[in-house]
């Protein structure tokens, strides 16, 4: 009985009706799924009458009729059936195992829905090539970044450090729907792109956290500082000078020579490598010291003023005043100053002054004020004035 029921089956699945596409009591889904990994396929039933259901390849040979499998694939699964549902899982899934598969339901007119399968292909690790592998600062260079193998073809994104780069994109379409996608991109360097990632990302639908990285190789021409070893402060005639040139660059620079703009260096200097070391200083040596660093990129240089003071140059020269302390001072000092008047309104208010009038001066020897008003005028007229008189 399930051997008639298989080649009914097949008869009815080569084509002997018309299925409907659009079914209210049929469903099914899509399914995307990557190589090599499993797929599951449903059919749904929303009201089933008893209705046989099955399931078809895109060849319209029979998977499963009910939970019946006539077709000799062990890759295809019952994972579930009932009346209403029937579930099947595709293991090992390849590119031959892409297209439409149906569900049919055998009703009076029988119904179909369809579940596309589509099968990704992830792209193989990306390579990024270079046309140099070192280049100089101000030039430009040019990277290219390949994706092989993909399905559907990749995309393919450009990082600097943090800043995204715009690159030229090409995608070539190789077999069974199979793409090779390959991304070009320009940019002028600079010397701080030395060691700077660049990142190739790939975005895919099958893969994710791809990308392959690059470091940039800068070469750049040298940095130059002079640095006064001796002396601090002012160089006074007498003092000695010791000056150190710092140079750095890539590659590393191969020479550092020392001049004197415009005049010869003392005879009695000694250079010894980035080192320039002048004693006894006096006033002929005033000029500009250069210290010029190359390397296989270019040259660079720094300059040094030399000016030879006195000898007791500078040691006259009258401290600093500092004016916050000063006012700060002041300010105190005036404070103090009012607390003492206050102090001293204070005392006078308090103590008032005593005073005698005119009539009061000799009230301590009189007996009445009349005698006191006499007295205070210098005047007893009840007593003889006493006279001396010199011949």
């Amino acid at each position: 009985l399930l051997h008639i029921l298989s080649f009914l089956c097949i008869f009815v699945g080569s084509g002997a009706y018309s299925p409907s596409v659009d079914s209210q009591n049929l469903a099914t889904d899509n399914v995307s799924v990557i190589e090599g990994e499993t797929a599951t396929i449903s059919c749904r039933v929303k009201n089933n009458d008893d209705s046989v259901i099955q399931l078809l390849n895109p060849n319209r040979q029979t998977i499963y009729f009910r939970d019946v499998r006539p077709l000799k694939d062990s890759r295809f699964q019952l994972v579930n059936f009932t009346d209403n549902e029937l579930w099947v899982s595709l293991s090992n899934v390849s590119l031959s195992d892409e297209g439409r598969y149906v569900c049919q339901l055998y009703t009076d007119p029988p119904q179909e829905a369809y579940a596309d399968i589509t099968v990704l292909v992830p792209p193989g690790s990306p390579v990024i090539e270079s046309r140099e592998d070192v280049v100089s600062e101000g030039n430009e260079t040019e990277l290219t970044c390949i994706a092989m193998g993909s399905k559907p073809a990749a995309s393919i994104r450009w990082m600097k450090g943090e800043e995204e780069l715009t690159g030229e994109t090409t995608a070539e379409e190789m077999y069974d729907r199979m793409f090779t996608v390959t991304s070009r991109v320009r940019f002028s360097v600079t010397k701080e792109d030395d060691g700077v990632p660049v990142d190739c990302i790939i975005d895919h639908p099958a893969a994710k956290d791809l990308l392959a990285q690059r470091h940039l190789e800068v070469l750049y021409k040298p940095e130059v500082k002079i640095v006064v070893t001796y002396p601090e402060g002012l160089t006074r005639e007498g003092d000695n000078l010791d000056l150190t040139c710092i140079a750095e660059g890539k590659p590393r620079p191969h020479q550092i020579k020392w001049l004197r703009v415009d005049e010869d260096v003392p005879l009695h200097t000694v250079v010894t490598g980035s080192e320039l070391y002048i004693e006894n200083l006096n006033k002929s040596y005033n000029g500009t010291y250069r210290c010029v660093a190359s390397n296989a990129v270019g040259e660079a240089y720094d300059d040094y003023v030399l000016y030879v003071y006195d000898p007791r140059a500078g040691e006259g020269t009258p401290p600093k005043i500092d004016h916050a302390v000063i006012g700060g001072v002041v300010a105190v000092v005036m404070f103090a100053i009012l607390c003492a008047l206050i102090v001293l309104g204070r005392y006078f208010a308090r103590h008032k002054g005593t005073y005698f009038t005119h009539e009061a001066k000799g009230a301590d020897d009189a007996a009445d004020a009349d005698t006191a008003i006499i007295n205070a005028e210098g005047g007893h007229n009840n007593s003889d004035e006493k006279k001396e008189y010199y011949i």
